[in-house]
């Protein structure tokens, strides 16, 4: 017995964790980065059954059946619902379908949740089940939110219908609602998987909606690309909802370059680290003016009032020669868009650049056009400038009409 206690294994002590370091101030610091990828398609024909672009880009190859949620605007519903059911019936695509409106005030929390418990009911798997968003900007503005929110992120893709959504609201990353007086002041950085754009969907398009759109390619144009802004005023009496439908190869042009410039300003800067950007042109007192103009202004309708202010105060600086100023603003008008509001006024001017202000962290950067095609950022307007440029507005509108009479 001896012996055999004599080779048993020391016993072992247990281990006892060293304790932490006795003070109050303990840091860790993560580093990670977020890798984003997703492509914006310019596809004539999309809803051809010969096309296999919408069938890939939905996981579909035409043989195993998969399983969708598409959410889509009422009234695309109704002008082209049975062209998309024909379409995923013959590539297999299996559609939970969520019809809902898509206006202006429908941009809110409880649509967004709407939408989040069409996901539930759908049963969506978490990565490989996409959600899919047909319709304006709006619509896709809630269904981005409401993806980025369920489960914390799912997939979707978004199918822009008009003209706005297009060339600027559908091809970005931001989600969003409105909350309060405020637009867009509830919202994520989002990408979609992949943006299908066909300009066959503008055919229906009333003429005022073409015009919403096409404020923001003049902004384009106006803060980045001179032979856009050229381009449009040889066209400005052609855009309608069949030239942007049809096969017109300058009317693609003034698509492609629309595009490609707002995703070149978009990708070095998708999470607005910094805040000086030229796309901003035209949406530093147009919010305000959106949501409190009686009757309702559509979005572009209200950018071209903002942006016809800010070619007032370049003018007013010497950044814009008069020249170029009444090219701009006649580019504006011939387009069927306004240049002023009886609610744009000094107050709302004052009260927006104040929210402006805290929203672009501390400073303007007010993006102004410094000839036709570049930007330059100010930071110093004042109150008396901006009343100087609302009677430059005033006093052009007042030539104008003068000179109509004489005609």
């Amino acid at each position: 017995m001896d012996n055999l206690n004599s080779q048993q294994a020391p016993q072992r002590r247990p281990h006892i964790a060293s304790p932490l370091p006795k003070c109050s101030d303990l840091t860790w610091r993560m580093h990670a980065r977020q890798e984003v990828n997703y492509s914006v398609s310019l596809n004539t024909g999309l809803l051809k059954h010969t096309n296999a672009t919408l069938a890939y880009g939905c996981g579909a190859n035409g043989v195993q059946p998969v399983r969708r949620l598409v959410v889509i605007d009422a009234r695309v519903n109704e002008l082209y619902g049975d062209e998309f059911r024909a379409y995923f019936e013959a590539w297999k695509i299996q559609v939970v379908w969520k019809v809902m409106s898509g206006d202006e005030a429908f941009k809110t929390m409880d649509h967004t949740i709407e939408v989040a418990q069409a996901m539930a009911a759908a049963n969506l798997l978490r990565r490989n089940e996409v959600v899919i968003g047909i319709g304006g900007g709006v619509l896709l503005d809630v269904v981005g939110f409401a993806s980025s929110l369920y489960r914390r992120g799912i997939p979707y893709i978004r199918i822009p219908t008009t003209l706005m959504g297009q060339i600027d609201a559908g091809i970005g990353i931001k989600t969003g609602v409105n909350h309060d007086d405020y637009k867009n002041r509830l919202g994520t950085y989002y990408a979609p998987s992949s943006a299908f754009i066909d300009p066959y969907f503008l055919q229906s398009m009333d003429q005022r909606h073409i015009s919403n759109g096409v404020a923001e390619i003049i902004k384009m144009a106006l803060i980045k690309d001179r032979e856009l802004f050229e381009l449009l005023e040889e066209m400005s009496s052609h855009l309608t909802p069949k030239a942007f439908a049809s096969n017109d190869p300058r009317i693609k042009e003034i698509m492609s370059r629309a595009i490609a410039g707002m995703l070149a300003e978009l990708e070095p800067n998708l999470w607005e680290a910094e805040l000086a950007r030229c796309v901003d042109y035209g949406h530093t007192f147009s919010p305000s003016l959106e949501l409190l103009a009686e009757p309702a202004l559509l979005h572009g309708e209200a950018v071209a009032v903002d942006m016809a202010l800010c070619v007032a105060l370049a003018a007013g600086r010497g950044l814009l020669s008069c020249v170029d100023a009444d090219r701009a603003i006649d580019l504006i008008e011939v387009a069927g868009l306004p240049v002023s509001h009886p609610v744009f006024n000094l107050q709302l001017l004052e009260k927006s650049l104040i929210d402006t202000i805290k929203h672009r962290d501390g400073l303007q950067r007010i993006p102004l056009s410094e000839g036709i095609g570049q930007t330059a950022f100010v930071n110093d307007v004042t109150s008396a400038e901006l009343a100087q440029a609302l009677v430059w507005i005033e006093q052009r509108e007042s030539r104008s009409s003068e000179q109509s009479c004489v005609a």
